[in-house]
């Protein structure tokens, strides 16, 4: 992963993350020493958020398979929220 500094973006703009993303497919922005943003092409952030579709995909089914969960119609859903934030208070 390759490493940019805000001032390297104030100074050279789009063309540091073109640079930093050329051999590297994230690229960490640095505040004050500090890591605080990544950037990305969008074809790696296509990719993460398929994995991330996919794994919900693949959570979800398997409570299905484990019974874990339940029918009810949506105001019945809506109601059991409703109560649930009640109850919080």
């Amino acid at each position: 992963m390759s490493h940019l500094s805000a001032n390297d973006l104030k100074t050279r703009g789009v063309s540091a993350i073109e640079a930093a993303l050329a051999d590297h497919s994230e690229a960490i922005i640095s505040v004050r020493s500090k890591d605080r943003f990544v950037v990305m092409d969008m074809a790696q952030y296509h990719y993460l958020r398929e994995c991330e579709l996919d794994s919900a995909i693949a959570a979800s089914k398997a409570d299905m398979a484990a019974g874990r969960y339940k029918i009810q119609t949506a105001k019945e859903h809506v109601d059991e929220i409703m109560a649930e934030l009640a109850s919080e208070h």
